[in-house]
């Protein structure tokens, strides 16, 4: 089966769309422990009101009336002219006007009575008013949102021990290149692999559960084989994306029945950066095999189709203004490490070093940027 190619390139942006637009995966019941990190699959509401009743916001004495206070029996209402010791979050005795703060108040021994070191606190002070958070039944969070620590200690406070998740996406990562060494400096025409181990803790970052980097012999049928075994939600493979000779990416794609939804995107560096639909619906990305290209590839179609299929929307768009002017393709975007003094040196598409100091990748249009413009950015890990 021959696969349909789109005709021609994709812009940057329209590639972007294509990886941005994957179903999410299956979602699961999950613990609010195990559900962190993962992208909530239902609204969630509240199950009480927050706070539940009402409380001190304050160590001090809930008081009543005016001062001077008595101090009222434990676990007695106030009445006026009274008062109680309370500990932040407690909750607050029948009559409470307001708590007034330990180091705003003073016991006289000799009278056995509270009196204010300055004076007294207004209604309501250092009072949380039972429901004052949320009521409940109001939606604490909307379907699509990331479950951080934050989000799950609300939903804790607010009275959920589990919630539907989508599952973190497993990615599968296939080096090609029989011209990789696994360990030590280059020789003899060998060159160290970079990618198998800076991808799988990218991929990490980007939200997805990726295993370590399978090396695979520079054949087609190593090549098929290797795809054949996968079992992952999204494969990802760096190199032979090609048309030389050693390339087997596209031939192997043809063999196992697979669809390009993507051959090429308009950028640099990272042209020939590809996706294909497998024919259960899985979706493969091939990287081109030079380092900061297959990191282009990564940030334009791995992290969106990631983020898709984790159940999250597109991440927040970012810019910033460029300190100096930055040169780019006649007809395509370039995608350039930069830091807050603009496009760093050591860029070239098999060099790590610029990447390595930047604060983002910046995506610069067509025809390069003036100093001061505003452009879009990309985040690191």
């Amino acid at each position: 089966m021959t696969p349909s190619i789109p005709t021609g390139s994709l812009s940057w942006w329209a590639a972007r769309e294509v990886a941005a637009a994957l179903p999410p995966l299956r979602t699961v019941r999950a613990t609010l422990s195990a559900a962190t990190g993962l992208a909530l699959a239902e609204e969630v509401l509240a199950v009480t009101d927050l706070p539940a009743f009402r409380a001190s916001a304050m160590d001090g004495w809930a008081f009543c009336g005016d001062p001077p206070w008595t101090i009222a029996p434990e676990g007695s209402a106030l009445l006026p002219g009274t008062a109680a010791a309370i500990t932040t979050g407690g909750a607050t005795p029948e009559g409470t006007d307001g708590v007034l703060r330990v180091e705003d108040g003073q016991i006289v021994p000799d009278r056995g009575v509270l009196l204010p070191r300055g004076p007294r606190p207004a209604a309501g002070a250092d009072v949380r008013e039972a429901g004052s958070e949320c009521r409940a039944g109001d939606v604490l969070v909307r379907s699509g949102t990331a479950a951080t620590p934050a989000v799950v200690g609300l939903l804790a406070a607010a009275g959920h021990d589990t919630v539907l998740a989508v599952v973190r996406p497993v990615v599968d990562l296939l080096v090609l290149g029989d011209e990789l060494l696994n360990a030590g400096p280059a020789r003899g025409g060998l060159v160290r692999d970079a990618l198998g181990t800076m991808l799988p803790p990218w991929l990490g970052y980007l939200g997805a559960e990726a295993p370590p980097a399978r090396r695979v012999e520079d054949t087609a049928g190593a090549l098929v084989e290797a795809l054949a075994a996968c079992t992952a939600d999204l494969l990802v493979t760096t190199g032979s994306t090609g048309a030389g000779r050693r390339d087997h990416l596209h031939a192997a794609l043809v063999s196992v029945g697979a669809e390009l939804v993507v051959d090429g995107v308009d950028v640099r560096p990272g042209h020939p950066m590809l996706m294909a639909r497998l024919p259960d619906g899985r979706r493969l990305v091939g990287l081109p095999g030079n380092p900061l290209a297959a990191v282009c590839g990564l940030v334009t179609l791995v992290a969106p189709a990631v983020r898709a299929l984790a159940g999250l929307g597109p991440a927040p768009r970012r810019t910033m203004l460029l300190a100096t002017e930055v040169t780019g393709h006649p007809r395509q975007a370039r995608l350039v490490p930069v830091d807050d003094t603009g496009a760093l040196p050591h860029i070239g598409p098999a060099m790590l070093r610029g990447l390595a100091a930047a604060s983002a990748i910046a995506v610069i249009p067509p025809g390069g940027a003036v100093a001061g413009s505003e452009v879009e950015v990309l985040a690191l890990p």
